[in-house]
C-alpha cells in the first residue's frame, strides 16, 4: 500500500481527514506563536556572549571550511545565516529558534498520529488518534520546560538536534509504507547526519529508530533486518560523524585538560556522576509534570548522601527495569521509556559533565512523558465512561476542556517564563 493511497500507512477509511491534519498543524502553530511571542524581547545572555557576539566563526559563509570546522558546524551554519541576514539583531535570532520549535512540533504531530494507526495501537485508538496527536503536540510545543531550548539562543544546538531527530524517525515511518521507500530512506539519513552536526546526543538515534522499527513496523528482528538493513546501516555508519566533528576524541580522552565534559573532566568520577543523575532524573520527571521552579544554572550539587541517592535511585532503577522488560516482551509499551532513556544517556549515565543538571536535555524525553499521560489519559476516560455510562458528547466535552486547560496553563508559565530572558539581570 503506497503512501500517496494511505497516508498514514493503514487503510484509506481509517486516515483523518485532511481538513483536520491541517486545522491540527494551524492550531499547533498559532499556539507556539502565541506562548514565545514574549521570547523576542530577548537579549544575548551568558553563552550567547561567546557563541554568538564574540564568534569570529559565524561572521561570513565563507569559506565554509572555516564554518564547518567546530564540533556543532550544522548549528554555526544557522547562527552564520542569521548573521548575514540581519547581523546582531537579536529578534532575527529569536524568530528562527521559534521556528526550529514549530517544525519540531509538527514533525512530532506527524510522528503520533501515524504511529497511532499502526497496528499495535489502531484497535485502542484509531477513532481518537488525530486529537491525541494534536494534544500531545500542542503540550509538548507549549510546556515551560521547552523555554531553556527555544528561548535560550544557543541552545538552538538542542531543538536543532531535535528537529533532526524526529525528522529522521518520520522518514523511517513514512518509508515503511511507501513505494518511494529509497528516497525516504536517503533523507532520514542526512537528518541523522545532520543531528550530529547539531549535539552529539544524536548518537542515540540509528537505536532509537531500530527499537521503534521493531516494535510499531515488524514482527521481529529479523524482519527488521530482512526489510531495512540498508537504512539501518547507514543510520549506524552516521555514528563517524562523532569522529568528523572530534566530539568522540573530547569526551573519549583520559588526558588531565581543561575539559568541562568527557572522561578527562576532573570535577567527578564517572561513578559519582551516575549516582548523581538518579536524583536529576527524578526531577526532569517532576517538572514534566509540574514544571514549577524552572532555574538555569541548577548548581546540582554531587550526591553523596544517602537521602540524595537511594530513593531516586530505587525509582529510576524501578523505570529502567520496567523499560527494558517491556522492550522485551511488549516492545510497544517499552518505547517510550526507551526514547525517555535513551535520549537522555549521554547526558545522564557515567560520562562526567561539568553541569550535571540542565532543563534542555529534556527537549526530546519529555515527548515521551506527554504521550504515556496523554494517552493513559485517554484511555482511562473511556474505561471509566464506559463503566459509569457517560454519554461520548459528555466525555468528549470534558476531555477537550481538561487539554484546554492544560495548554493553556502550560502555555501561560511559558509566556511569562520568556521575560526572565530579557536581560542578564533577569
Amino acid at each position: 500500500m503506497t503512501s500517496d493511497v494511505a497516508p498514514y500507512g493503514i487503510r484509506p477509511s481509517l486516515a483523518p481527514s485532511r481538513r483536520l491534519r491541517w486545522g491540527g498543524a494551524i492550531l499547533l502553530v498559532l499556539a507556539g506563536l502565541a506562548v514565545y511571542s514574549s521570547s523576542f524581547s530577548g537579549s544575548f545572555v551568558l553563552d550567547d556572549h561567546r557563541t554568538i557576539l564574540n564568534s569570529t566563526r559565524i561572521r561570513q559563509l565563507l569559506p565554509l571550511s572555516d564554518l564547518l570546522s567546530g564540533r556543532r558546524p550544522v548549528v554555526d551554519a544557522t547562527l552564520a545565516i542569521n548573521y548575514a541576514l540581519g547581523e546582531l539583531n537579536v529578534v532575527g535570532y529569536h524568530v528562527v529558534n521559534l521556528l526550529i520549535h514549530l517544525l519540531a512540533g509538527l514533525t512530532l504531530y506527524g510522528i503520533v498520529g501515524r504511529t497511532l494507526l499502526r497496528e499495535p495501537l489502531r484497535t485502542r485508538f484509531h477513532a481518537a488518534s488525530p486529537y491525541l496527536a494534536i494534544t500531545v503536540a500542542l503540550l509538548w510545543i507549549v510546556h515551560p520546560l521547552q523555554t531553556q531550548s527555544v528561548t535560550y539562543l544557543i541552545q538552538r544546538s538542542e531543538s536543532l538536534m531535535g528537529l533532526f531527530y524526529l525528522l529522521t524517525l518520520y522518514c523511517l515511518i513514512r518509508g515503511s509504507s511507501s513505494t518511494r521507500a529509497w528516497a525516504w530512506y536517503a533523507t532520514g539519513t542526512i537528518a541523522c547526519a545532520l543531528g550530529f552536526g547539531c549535539k552529539a546526543v544524536m548518537v542515540t538515534a540509528p537505536v532509537a529508530m531500530l527499537l521503534y522499527d521493531r516494535a510499531f513496523v515488524s514482527r521481529s528482528l529479523t524482519e527488521t533486518f530482512r526489510l531495512r538493513w540498508r537504512f539501518h546501516l547507514a543510520l549506524a555508519a552516521t555514528w563517524s560523524m562523532l569522529w568528523v566533528t572530534s566530539v568522540a576524541q573530547s569526551v573519549l580522552s583520559t588526558e588531565k585538560a581543561r575539559a568541562t565534559v568527557g572522561f578527562s573532566f576532573q570535577g567527578i568520577s564517572p561513578l559519582d556522576y551516575l549516582l548523581t543523575q538518579a536524583g536529576v532524573i527524578a526531577h526532569y520527571l517532576r517538572l514534566s509534570l509540574w514544571p514549577q521552579p524552572l532555574c538555569l544554572d541548577y548548581g546540582w550539587p554531587v550526591a553523596e548522601t544517602f537521602g540524595a541517592i537511594v530513593p531516586a535511585g530505587l525509582l529510576v532503577v524501578f523505570l529502567l527495569s520496567a523499560t527494558v522488560w517491556a522492550c522485551v516482551r511488549r516492545p510497544v509499551l517499552g518505547y517510550a521509556g526507551a526514547w525517555f532513556f535513551l535520549i537522555l544517556s549521554p547526558t545522564s549515565s557515567v560520562v562526567p559533565i561539568r553541569d550535571p543538571a540542565f532543563e534542555h536535555r529534556m527537549y526530546l524525553p519529555l515527548a515521551a512523558v506527554i504521550v504515556v499521560v496523554v494517552c493513559g489519559a485517554y484511555a482511562l476516560g473511556v474505561a471509566l465512561a464506559a463503566r459509569l455510562a457517560v454519554y461520548d458528547r459528555v466525555r468528549r466535552a470534558a476531555a477537550g476542556c481538561a487539554v484546554a486547560c492544560a495548554a493553556l496553563s502550560l502555555g501561560a508559565v511559558t509566556y511569562q517564563r520568556n521575560h526572565v530572558y530579557r536581560s542578564e539581570l533577569a
